[in-house]
């Protein structure tokens, strides 16, 4: 049969909360002694008794320098998350005024806003990107074509040879 439920409030009564102390401390110490040796779990547990006395548990094979040295180097991968998370804002800031800066470009050469070229060396910049783009597309358009070329070579050759192969036949059979 289960223990009742507890009211959580503070035990009034020294000597029942020294006793209940006592008890769930030991509790609390079998229970991080089992989770050390169970799952190999590296832990330490600190407790201060009500008129100052020290308990504590450190994982078997463990040292607590070793534990406060683990516990400060994460707690300084949590800062360093800390300062990554800090520079998020920019960073996003960064990557809006990147996108934007290439939303124009995009628009300047679709020609949707050529107003925003104030030079004559800005005009012949976005000509010479657009005369580079014109000739990828046309040396993209001239493969095509001799791949087209090509394909229907092969299968004008192979017709012929299939009218050759039949005209062969008829005569063959014209012959009998």
């Amino acid at each position: 049969m289960g223990r009742g439920k507890v009211e959580m409030k503070r035990i009034d009564n020294d000597a029942s909360r020294g006793v209940t102390f006592s008890k769930l401390r030991a509790g609390l110490l079998k229970k991080a002694h089992e989770l050390a040796v169970l799952c190999d779990a590296h832990l330490g547990v600190i407790v201060f008794s009500s008129n100052g006395k020290l308990f504590d548990y450190c994982s078997p094979h463990t040292s607590w320098s070793e534990l406060i040295q683990r516990y400060e180097s994460s707690s300084t991968s949590s800062s360093t998350s800390d300062i990554q998370l800090q520079q998020i804002p920019a960073e996003i800031e960064r990557l809006r005024q990147e996108r934007d800066h290439l939303e124009a470009s995009l628009r300047r050469l679709t020609g949707e806003d050529l107003s925003s070229l104030a030079t004559d060396e800005e005009l012949d910049d976005l000509e010479q990107q657009l005369q580079s783009v014109l000739g990828k597309v046309r040396q993209r358009e001239d493969e095509l074509l001799t791949e087209q070329l090509d394909e229907t070579r092969q299968k004008v050759q192979i017709l012929e040879d299939q009218n050759s192969f039949l005209r062969h036949m008829f005569d063959e059979e014209d012959y009998y």
